[in-house]
């Protein structure tokens, strides 16, 4: 039992800590540049979101405005019939 528990693992200086650190910190640079990717892709979806909604409001506005009637429409008199 006592060759397969952590306590057991004893370095003879063949390199076994070197693999371990150096797998260690592939480790952590993959969970960075994950993390990096991860932060770009929210970003970028939420300003696009926020693009496309300042644009749909711009055309909303812009149809507001052509709906409103005109003025020579206001102008025209009505007389009684």
């Amino acid at each position: 039992l006592r060759c397969c528990t952590a306590a057991s693992v004893v370095t003879d200086g063949s390199g076994a800590a070197a693999d371990e650190r150096s797998l260690y910190i592939m480790r952590v640079v993959q969970i960075a540049v994950m993390c990096v990717l991860a932060l770009t892709v929210v970003f970028g979806i939420f300003f696009l979101g926020c693009n496309l909604l300042i644009k749909s409001e711009g055309m909303i506005n812009f149809l507001a405005k052509e709906r409103r009637p005109s003025k020579e429409v206001e102008a025209v008199p009505v007389g009684p019939y």
